[in-house]
């Protein structure tokens, strides 16, 4: 087993570059289009002011501290005074409701909100107790909220380098979820570090300085171990987009030598780029000798990635033709595969190894087997201590120690791990029959007219797709209809009997986190699925089309 001794903690790896790379940009974020940059030393401050700030309302040691907000640089700066303070983070998705927001605050005790980057605070202030203490980020001015300024002003910076029990609790992590309330996993400083430093050896060189751009909410995992932790850990640079408006240019600006995304963000990449050069087309380009190596980095520094030395993608299962592709423009994406409650860290795709299709091997100290039901079963020292305050939930989370994962997969022959789809997202027909929607969402999305999928029926005769179509599909209906029907044809034909799709449902309105269809990391949630469309599912089964437009 490893120790603590092994793994240096994340605030000494801070004390360490905020000394050693004083003068050097850490944090980059764009402001009305101008870039607000913080050097280690300027971030070290406004930490250890903001820090011996929160020390000064006398708090319990421990005591629980909530971050809302979108990525900002203020966003892991007020994270780490939080830890530097000797007290507990809880960072919280700015997507979600009022309730959600209550729940989490109460549920966690959180005693002081750090409130930064939102398109409005109304629709949250009523969830927000009123015992709860909040401190706005600067320029970003909310009102029932102290200024991050004001309330630091006057206060000598800690000077100490206080370093935290490597086994004490670090932050409690409330999970999205696809149903029913958030649950808080807890980790330790020790589980971070493990974490982190085990996926660092598996890159198998050694980074330093490397470029992030952070989007995807810091609120989840793998943002923040792939690029808050990596970011301090490599001694590197974060950028920001300053908007969804001005995202390309960002990170094209920021040309990011470590990328992460997830699924849908790597096949917007791809229709994006279609969208201007058609794929027959391209494929021609792509083979022409010098024009093809020029289109290649030319494409690359458009998306933002000429730079790119690990390309990565989690959060949902990624389609084997997605990385196929992108290889072809030469960027290589690593599939990894995680959850919140071990830091992300059971398997990954090795650079030179990867095998399209899989989430790659499971990592050096982390056991990975499949249990019953071919259940993904994973046991490493990152392994989240348990739910707050939810032993009985905890208890039947763990099997002799592995965490069970609720993931299906199956394992070849060399260990390359693919995940076939969420144990409990099986349903039953009317018929009494088990349908796995995953496997079958797969197949619909190989084709690039159809954008997000959703498997359901469960209680009906029969299964059925809710299907939205990609921006680029043909506007011309009857050639969608025919397309469609040959889509559905060739599905049925791969699938056994009973999990042969009846119809394809053409849905109007997008599938958003915004909406409550999506969740952060832009996996659907079945439940809201259902619970909007599944009442028409019945009315549907019996029309006679086979493609049925919404």
């Amino acid at each position: 087993m490893k120790t603590p001794s092994n793994y240096p903690l994340l605030l000494e790896m801070f004390y360490g570059f905020e000394k050693e790379k004083a003068n050097q940009i850490f944090l980059s974020e764009p402001f009305a289009g101008k870039a607000m940059s913080h050097t280690w030393k300027e971030a070290g401050m406004s930490i250890r002011k903001m820090a011996a700030a929160l020390q000064a309302l006398n708090l319990p040691a421990g005591s629980r501290i909530a971050i809302i907000g979108k990525n900002s640089a203020h966003w892991i700066m007020a994270d780490l005074a939080i830890t530097m303070a000797g007290h507990v983070s809880v960072p919280i998705y700015p997507t979600v409701t009022a309730a959600t927001l209550c729940q989490i605050l109460t549920h966690s005790e959180s005693q002081v909100l750090f409130v930064g980057k939102l398109d409005a605070i109304e629709p949250l202030q009523s969830g927000i107790p009123a015992a709860v203490k909040c401190i706005h980020f600067p320029h970003w001015t909310w009102p029932g909220c102290e200024a991050w300024d004001s309330f630091s002003k006057g206060v000598d910076p800690i000077l100490t380098n206080f370093i935290p029990d490597p086994q004490s609790l670090s932050c409690i992590l409330y999970t999205s979820g696809t149903t029913g309330d958030p649950k808080g996993v807890m980790h330790t400083h020790f589980a971070h570090s493990f974490s982190l430093l085990t996926v660092l050896d598996a890159l198998g060189e050694e980074l330093k300085d490397e470029v992030f751009f952070s989007y995807l909410p810091l609120s989840h995992i793998a943002e923040r171990m792939v690029v808050e932790y990596c970011g301090i850990i490599t001694g590197g640079t974060i950028y920001f987009p300053e908007s969804l408006a001005t995202f390309s240019r960002d990170l094209e600006a920021a040309q990011p030598t470590i990328f992460l995304a997830v699924p849908r963000i790597w096949e917007k990449f791809r229709e994006e780029i279609l969208k201007k050069i058609p794929q027959h087309r391209l494929s021609i380009l792509l083979n022409i000798p010098l024009l093809g190596s020029f289109l290649k980095k030319l494409m690359r520094k458009k998306l933002g990635l000429s730079r790119v030395k690990y390309a990565f993608s989690g959060a949902s299962p990624l389609h084997p033709s997605v990385p196929i592709w992108f290889s072809k423009l030469g960027i290589i994406i690593q599939e990894a595969y995680g959850m919140t409650e071990n830091m992300a860290l059971s398997t990954i795709n090795r650079k030179a190894t990867a095998r399209f299709g899989t989430v790659g091997q499971s990592y050096k100290g982390v056991e990975l087997f499949l249990g019953t039901d071919n259940e993904v079963m994973v046991k490493s020292q990152a392994n989240m201590i348990g739910y707050y305050k939810e032993p009985e939930l905890t208890a039947a989370s763990f099997e002799n120690g592995f965490l069970k994962t609720g993931d299906e997969g199956k394992l070849d022959q060399d260990g390359y791990l693919t995940i076939t789809g969420r144990i409990k997202d099986l349903f039953k027909t009317s018929k009494g029959k088990y349908v796995p929607p995953a496997p079958i969402e797969k197949r619909l999305l190989e084709h690039s007219i159809i954008s997000q999928a959703c498997v359901v029926g469960s209680g009906e005769s029969h299964a059925l797709a809710l299907c939205m179509l990609s921006a680029d599909a043909n506007s011309d209906r009857n050639q969608l209809q025919q397309l469609l029907s040959t889509i559905r044809q060739q599905v049925n034909l791969e699938v056994e009997h009973h999990q042969q799709l009846a119809k394809l449902i053409i849905v109007r309105d997008e599938w958003t986190i915004a909406n409550g269809f999506l969740t952060p990391t832009l996996k659907i949630r079945r439940g809201a699925i259902d619970a909007h469309y599944g009442p028409r599912y019945a009315a549907w089964l019996l029309m006679k089309e086979e493609i049925i437009w919404e």
